[in-house]
């Protein structure tokens, strides 16, 4: 048996929310940064599959993914956020989940009646951030790298046309 998503206004009526057809699963969802950390990606999975087990959550799979936060590609996440068969995703922080946009991503979630659950809103260690503000900068050195190399491609072809077209 489910419950019942309600709010009441401050006159006191009780406003029943929509509810969301999918199935009330949660997903456990745990990341590290790098292999380096493959035990701690091991432990924070079980740690939020445990919590999930404790809360009576029927858990519909537990995905474990190694990768930056900042990292905007990342595959597993990527097949968990479309798909459907269920309510909830469960961090045991925000920041396994992504280092920037959190909010976002819960606004998304809301408005199509899932939910994010983190257990520990706590930040967490210093040696993961570092490792995922060092994969920022590489990121971004990669981009600029690439801008460049793409720049150059493009005024090449600029160049086999004009030719082209003098012949």
């Amino acid at each position: 048996m489910g419950l019942i998503k309600c709010e009441q206004l401050p006159t006191g009526t009780v406003i029943v929310l929509p509810q969301s057809d999918r199935p009330d699963k949660a997903i456990v969802y745990a990341r590290v940064s790098s292999s380096e950390n493959r035990n701690n990606l091991e432990s924070q999975a079980k740690r939020v599959t445990d919590y999930c087990v404790v809360r009576g959550y029927k858990i519909a799979d537990v995905i474990k993914e190694i990768g930056s936060g900042v990292n905007d590609n990342r595959k597993l996440l990527e097949k968990i956020l479309r798909r459907k068969d269920y309510s909830k995703i469960v961090v045991e922080h925000k920041d396994r989940l992504t280092r920037f946009g959190f909010n976002y991503i819960k606004i998304l979630f809301e408005e199509s009646g899932m939910e994010i659950e983190v257990i520990n809103e706590a930040q967490n260690d210093k040696d993961d951030l570092m490792q995922d503000f060092v994969s920022i900068i590489t990121s971004f050195c990669a981009r600029l790298y690439g801008l460049r190399r793409s720049r150059r491609k493009t005024e090449q072809l600029l160049k086999e046309l004009q030719i082209e077209k003098k012949s």
